[in-house]
């Protein structure tokens, strides 16, 4: 009897139209021949066959890219258009400033300070909030 393993999680196995492609890799590789194709027919003979290739493949990549990328079950526009939304659209407000506590502890140590050094300078003895030995 044949085996045939079956994954786990059904959810990621991508239905395949033609080819073994999934629909949105047709779309985008049908757009990469669309573009690329008639701008290397159209270029080749004014700057040449190698640039025209060149220029043709720089055309086709963003198209490939969107076709193959895939991060997080997040297909690339996705995530592209996440980025946008989160860094300028929609940009994060932070209705709540929190005070840095380890700011405020360093102050009053250098405020201590200085009156420890005026009071000395001064000829008083520096300002304690208990008397010396009375401590809780």
């Amino acid at each position: 009897m044949p085996f045939v393993p079956v994954p786990k999680d059904l959810s990621k196995v991508k239905t395949k139209v033609a080819l073994g492609l999934t629909k949105r890799q047709l779309i985008c590789f049908s757009l990469a021949g669309a573009v690329g194709v008639p701008t290397y027919l159209l270029t080749k003979d004014v700057i040449g066959s190698s640039a025209a290739v060149l220029l043709m493949i720089g055309l086709m990549l963003p198209f490939f890219f969107l076709a193959m990328f895939e991060k997080d079950d997040q297909s690339a526009e996705k995530i592209l258009r996440n980025i946008l939304r989160a860094r300028w659209f929609f940009p994060a407000k932070r209705p709540y400033k929190t005070e840095n506590f380890y700011s405020v502890i360093e102050k009053e140590g250098k405020i201590l300070a200085n009156q420890d050094k005026t009071a000395i300078t001064a000829g008083k003895a520096p300002v304690r909030k208990y008397p010396a030995g009375k401590r809780k």
